[in-house]
């Protein structure tokens, strides 16, 4: 697919799921100038896996091997790690690094300050949630902060939630753009959540997609000393000042 680099910066989230599955060729003034493709190599039992996304371990985690969901949760059950299960692919979720989680308390707090009173909730990682594509396409995430609206009517006989969150926020560390950007992107806009934020600590930006039926209809990407603005809590806002301290 060709487009132009004007496009592409209009509609950033847009191609960044589009790279996810097939290259695009990005234009300017009509000659080709860069390729956005998605990476497809990792490691599992000490060798490639075709197709599988890789992550530096140090930084954050990466993809040890593809795994039916059965074979997911018999390989955690009695783990004391954290993981994640997304598209057939295992990833071991590493400890975040101290901006990580300088610019998580920052925004839990906002948060939780605001949703004080009111119906919702937000919860903090670690805490899995449970996505279907459909039927036998389960995956087990567990986002840096979601918001829940129906906690108590979805929760299962084992105080697991499994329903969809309102809210999903992933707070992106150097080697995990690919997977917060396009797998994760792709995963809560195929599956009900309403509104993503993605918080990249490196630029010092805060990016607010909105979805509605599996597509993002409004996204907004806040820099500097902007302040951020949720699409389906009016009055939800976070200043990324405070954010990135």
């Amino acid at each position: 697919m060709k487009v132009s680099s004007t496009e592409v910066q209009n509609n950033f989230g847009k191609y960044l799921v589009l790279a996810a599955k097939e290259d695009i060729i990005i234009t300017r003034n009509g000659m080709e100038i860069a390729i956005l493709s998605a990476i497809r190599d990792a490691v599992s039992d000490g060798g490639p896996v075709p197709g599988a996304v890789m992550e530096k371990a140090e930084e954050y985690g990466y993809g040890i091997r593809k795994a039916s969901y059965e074979e997911f949760l018999e390989l955690t059950r009695d783990s004391e790690e954290r993981y994640e299960y997304i598209d057939g692919e295992i990833y071991l979720l590493s400890s975040p690094k101290t901006v990580h989680q300088t610019a998580l308390t920052e925004l839990f707090g906002i948060f939780y300050n605001w949703f004080q009173g009111k119906e919702c909730i937000p919860l903090v990682a670690p805490y899995d949630i449970t996505l279907k594509r459909n039927p036998e396409n389960i995956n087990i995430v567990q986002p840096d902060i979601m918001v829940i609206c129906d906690l108590a009517e979805k929760l299962d006989e084992n105080d697991y939630y499994k329903g969809v969150p309102a809210i999903v926020v992933e707070i992106l560390s150097q080697s995990t753009r690919s997977k917060d950007l396009i797998k994760k992107l792709d995963l809560y806009m195929s599956c009900g959540v309403g509104e993503y934020w993605v918080v990249n600590p490196i630029n010092r930006e805060v990016a607010v997609y909105l979805f509605e039926d599996k597509n993002i209809i409004k996204n907004i990407t806040y820099r500097k000393s902007e302040i951020a603005h949720s699409f389906i809590f009016k009055g939800l806002s976070a200043e990324l000042d405070r954010i990135f301290k």
